[in-house]
């Protein structure tokens, strides 16, 4: 996913000044203060407030430039990550990409495409929720862990509990574009499935908001060791 000195740095975080000087730095060319200074036409101030918070995030890269006696300097350019960011929305061409796969009329295809997809996300998030097998890794504590960032992405979670397991409530649908009430329920399975992937343990979607209940909630699929992974 993210480098270990970025990862806490979600979606959400990203200010919209900070945007603005990663959209002015597109062209891959080295910039100096002086040069963003000019550009945005702020103050060296901002504009260092920026970078260290983007540095920080592992969108910038720096490299010193030492010239003569005096002082060095500093030039900065976007780094991968940084360019993602800066790049133009993937709504639309994530909507549309999402409406091909569901009209592929192969319903094992499909399936399988669905099924790499929630795969390939969950692993994404298990590499972060204490899937490393460490002992005191319970399936709550990575269940807390997997909410935590959800909420960073703006799908706000929290945990409540059935029993003596603890269940995942995500309370406004994450992509209500995406989602729709056909029988289907395509990104409710592939929901379902990231989930499991990520916590190492299958669950099950136990109420849905497309059925009136009041959250979308996955629980444990089995009352099984919680040291499961």
């Amino acid at each position: 996913m993210t480098s270990p000195s970025s990862s806490s740095f979600q979606i959400g975080d990203l200010r919209s000044v900070d945007r603005e000087l990663l959209m002015a730095m597109r062209s891959g060319d080295t910039f100096g203060i002086g040069d963003l200074t000019e550009q945005l036409g702020v103050t060296a101030t901002a504009i260092r407030q920026r970078i260290e918070r983007l540095l920080e995030s592992g969108m910038l890269e720096r490299e010193k430039i030492v010239a003569g006696r005096g002082r060095p300097t500093y030039q900065y350019r976007l780094t991968v990550r940084g360019h993602r960011r800066a790049g133009a929305n993937p709504t639309e061409l994530a909507e549309a990409m999402w409406q091909e796969i569901l009209a592929i009329q192969d319903a094992n295809v499909r399936e399988q495409l669905l099924t790499s997809v929630a795969n390939r996300l969950g692993r994404q998030f298990a590499s972060q929720v204490g899937r490393d097998g460490s002992e005191d890794q319970s399936f709550e504590s990575r269940m807390q862990k997997l909410s935590e960032m959800l909420t960073d992405r703006q799908i706000t979670s929290e945990i409540s509990h059935a029993g003596d397991l603890p269940v995942l409530d995500i309370c406004a649908c994450p992509y209500p574009s995406l989602t729709d009430t056909s029988d289907e329920r395509a990104m409710c399975r592939l929901e379902e499935q990231m989930i499991s992937e990520a916590l190492g343990r299958p669950v099950h979607l136990s109420s849905c908001r497309l059925d009136g209940d009041q959250c979308c909630q996955f629980a444990a699929s089995t009352p099984s060791s919680d040291s499961a992974t």
